[in-house]
């Protein structure tokens, strides 16, 4: 196990007009599970494959352990990546391609086989090491790739959105046998994902970054109860957080807007779906009307319109799934005033309560 270190790092693309990577200071522990997360063209990959050594650091540096390896080549790393498309060679057996990397670092035979044979026992592969990858499900073929890394033993894993290609029920299950293996094998690993429910169900800590610049690196609960400013708060989560300005609020007299009724600094106010609660035509709360209505069992959501200091804001809300409201009715929604996050209209900045 071996802790990592971005410094500052930084890369800049030929051609570019920003960094796509910009001053990332980030810090990983021995045998941390850390998921990098935000949306398409966030810097997350290049952030990995800076790491990885696949892309240039144009200041700044990386460590792994103890080591600067900014400019060292990636095989002198001593890392193992898991890719997106699996990079398996279709004219090798799954033992083979697992082997592959050993094999041409001078691995004996006897210790190949003996590793091979490990990795295909933690991942349930030993009936399949004689097939073809043609041979094999997508998810077969991801636990290949994964036993690829297994086998070298390498101080950091790397994954690059190794999920992409499977279904959604497939995904689920194999995110789940991802973080078990990690968590036995204790190995330092980071990983990529756009997908912020993977990044909230796998991760020890989530690092989110917007445009090359990191945002929050926290603790999934820390990050979803306490998110540092607006962009997380509407990233992590899902349904996204509900936005609204707090005056509008506070004028129509429901919990949540009251500091900009008092004169205080221009504040929104976030609200998660689940922290509304449906009450009485009299009460205070928000007049939805339901546009649509997602029945999941358990619970629903409730997709809605409210007008607010002459404005309309789509309001998203979790309701009870037994009788939940209909296509068109209107619903009234209070504030639950403990749940309520806050936020500088002018920086988008969480405020901290004194």
């Amino acid at each position: 196990m071996s802790k990592v270190g971005y410094r500052k790092a930084t890369r800049t693309y030929p051609g570019g007009t920003r960094p796509a990577v910009n001053a990332l200071d980030l810090e990983i522990g021995a045998g941390e599970f850390l998921v990098l997360v935000g949306p398409s063209g966030c810097g997350k990959s290049t952030a990995l494959r800076m790491l990885a050594g696949l892309e240039d650091v144009d200041a700044g540096s990386i460590h792994i352990g103890d080591r600067d390896v900014t400019h060292l080549p990636p095989k002198d790393r001593d890392i193992a990546m898991v890719f997106q498309n699996y990079a398996l060679y279709p004219h090798m057996t799954v033992a083979e391609n697992m082997g592959f990397a050993l094999k041409i670092a001078g691995t004996s035979k006897d210790e190949i086989q003996r590793r091979v044979r490990e990795a295909a026992a933690i991942l349930s592969l030993e009936e399949y090491l004689d097939r073809k990858p043609k041979a094999l499900s997508g998810g077969q073929r991801q636990r290949v790739a994964m036993g690829r890394a297994i086998v070298r033993q390498p101080k950091v894993f790397l994954m690059d959105e190794p999920l992409s290609n499977l279904d959604a029920k497939l995904r689920v299950q194999t995110r789940t046998q991802i973080a078990s293996l990690q968590r036995r094998l204790g190995v330092t690993t980071v990983y990529v994902t756009h997908d912020q429910v993977e990044a909230m169900t796998m991760g020890d800590r989530v690092a989110v970054l917007r445009d090359g610049v990191l945002q929050q690196c926290d603790t999934p609960r820390a990050m979803y109860e306490r998110p540092a400013n607006m962009f997380v708060a509407g990233f992590i989560g899902s349904p996204a957080m509900n936005f609204f300005p707090a005056a509008a609020l506070g004028a129509a007299g429901v919990a949540g807007g009251d500091e900009a009724m008092r004169g205080a600094e221009d504040v929104t106010v976030g609200v998660r779906p689940e922290s509304f609660r449906v009450v009485g035509a009299e009460a205070a709360g928000l007049a939805v009307t339901v546009n649509v209505v997602e029945e999941l069992g358990a619970d629903a959501y409730v997709y809605g319109m409210v007008e607010l200091g002459g404005e309309t804001h789509d309001v998203v809300a979790r309701v009870d799934g037994r009788g939940p409201p209909r296509r068109g009715e209107r619903v009234r929604l209070a504030v639950r005033e403990e749940e309520v996050h806050r936020f500088s209209r002018r920086t988008g900045e969480r405020i901290v309560e004194a």
